[in-house]
């Protein structure tokens, strides 16, 4: 069986998070989603898909315990300070906001994903070579 690579894996579930957003009923007139609930389904589908990737450049979730966000901020602010800018945010706006809060502003969402989507890149250019086969 082929392993999967790490980073269209994580990109996969930005699709997902795109397909769950759609049905959150956009109100263009108010710039706010109508439905917390896919709100916080995409937030943690976004999330879930930085881990991914997080995981796959820094192995965190293969350590001992529970992985928590510090672990994300340490490891990548040895190595990548704009992966870490990127990190810090995203936890902010994909898992806080988004997940558990639910906020339905479009604006809020939008950087949700572009700061997604900053993660994973920035993931790929730091993966070896060799993982992501």
């Amino acid at each position: 069986m082929k392993k999967k690579n790490p980073i269209d894996e994580a990109r996969r579930y930005l699709t997902n998070a795109e397909e769950v957003i759609q049905k959150a009923n956009y109100d263009p007139e108010l710039k706010i989603y109508m439905d917390g609930k896919y709100v916080k389904m995409a937030g943690n589908t976004l999330w879930n898909g930085c881990l991914i990737a997080l995981d796959a450049v820094f192995g965190i979730s293969k350590r001992k315990g529970r992985p928590d966000i510090g672990k994300y901020k340490e490891s990548a602010g040895q190595r990548d300070r704009k992966l870490l800018a990127a990190i810090v945010t995203g936890y902010d706006i994909m898992h806080l906001s988004m997940g558990y809060d639910g906020i339905k502003d479009k604006r809020v969402c939008d950087a949700g994903f572009d700061n997604a989507t900053t993660i994973i890149n920035r993931c790929a250019k730091l993966l070896p070579d060799a993982a992501r086969a």
